[in-house]
């Protein structure tokens, strides 16, 4: 994800302090590659927007595509002593379709306080039951539309005003075509929107092209989010360094940091076994593309707790 434009010397300037490596020994972490610490050390309280958890004792929806093997709790914890993270925020999977159990009980098993839920619920659930998911730490439903799945364009206009006024967001996983096809009603729906994996801008059109034109003009109206996850997704060029996506995310950082939040997507569940990224690498490059360290800390920390209502105390290190 590193940028052209950034160079390492100007990146490691401008961050300063934040800069300083880790200390400690290497740390495995299962479904990711490497096992060194980041050379980026994250500030206090900085938040992993996007992960998920698979446990094969839990129900699996019919159709479901994606099926990866047990990734737990303690799993991701062993991530997030490696990266250095403190909060997190568990998004619903599209294999679990609207059983949101296994997310809600990952909340509790890494610590309710320091984590949040994304869910995906039925269009017509009541609002007994989305105050209840409140009370579990939900912030927002997943209409993840690029794949088979229970939410559907029209879920997403019936639930927006709904969700809005719990003061949840819409979050929105999207194919380039998808968003081109339904600018003006992105543009008209009500609350919050977060765009996962960049919102998908494609390759090699990135900057140029239509979808990313359409997410700068969302970005601009002041109530769009994007997250800063899942470079291999929309990239070309690929590993190790993703530059092309790390183009697309340099110019998001430049245009609206105040609305980007950072996630790992582990345990990278889009990514064959045999080539699962580096979190670490991951991490630093997205350190690189945020370029100083205002930016840095404004995305790991401040936007994720207006976004997803973290208490302001910051939390004890990592167990």
């Amino acid at each position: 994800m590193a940028a052209a434009s950034l160079t390492r010397r100007a990146v490691l300037t401008g961050l300063g302090a934040s800069v300083l490596p880790h200390v400690g020994t290497a740390q495995e972490v299962r479904w990711s590659n490497g096992s060194e610490k980041p050379r980026f050390v994250p500030p206090a309280g900085a938040v992993d927007c996007h992960f998920h958890t698979y446990d094969k004792n839990y129900p699996i929806v019919k159709g479901a595509t994606l099926l990866p093997d047990d990734a737990l709790p303690e799993d991701y914890r062993a991530l997030q002593r490696r990266i250095g993270t403190m909060r997190g925020v568990i998004i619903q999977p599209s294999t679990y379709g609207t059983d949101n159990r296994l997310q809600i009980a990952s909340r509790q098993a890494l610590g309710a306080e320091n984590f949040r839920v994304v869910a995906v619920v039925l269009e017509d659930i009541s609002d007994a039951d989305l105050r209840r998911l409140d009370e579990q730490g939900v912030r927002g439903v997943r209409f993840n539309l690029g794949f088979p799945g229970v939410l559907t364009l029209d879920s997403l206009k019936l639930l927006a005003p709904r969700l809005a006024n719990l003061g949840w967001h819409c979050q929105i996983n999207m194919r380039p075509k998808q968003i081109e096809d339904n600018a003006d009603l992105l543009v008209a729906l009500p609350g919050r929107l977060v765009f996962d994996h960049l919102a998908q801008i494609p390759q090699p059109a990135g900057l140029e092209s239509a979808p990313y034109k359409i997410i700068r003009g969302l970005l601009d109206r002041g109530k769009t989010w994007v997250k800063l996850s899942g470079p291999y997704v929309s990239s070309k060029q690929g590993a190790p360094d993703y530059a092309d996506a790390g183009a697309v995310a340099a110019a998001y950082v430049k245009a609206a940091p105040e609305r980007l939040v950072w996630g790992s997507d582990w345990p990278h569940p889009s990514e064959p076994k045999e080539r699962k990224p580096d979190d670490a690498r991951l991490f630093d490059l997205f350190a690189q593309c945020a370029g100083d360290d205002v930016a840095f800390k404004r995305i790991l920390v401040d936007n994720p707790a207006e976004l997803y209502g973290f208490p302001k105390v910051v939390p004890k290190v990592v167990p």
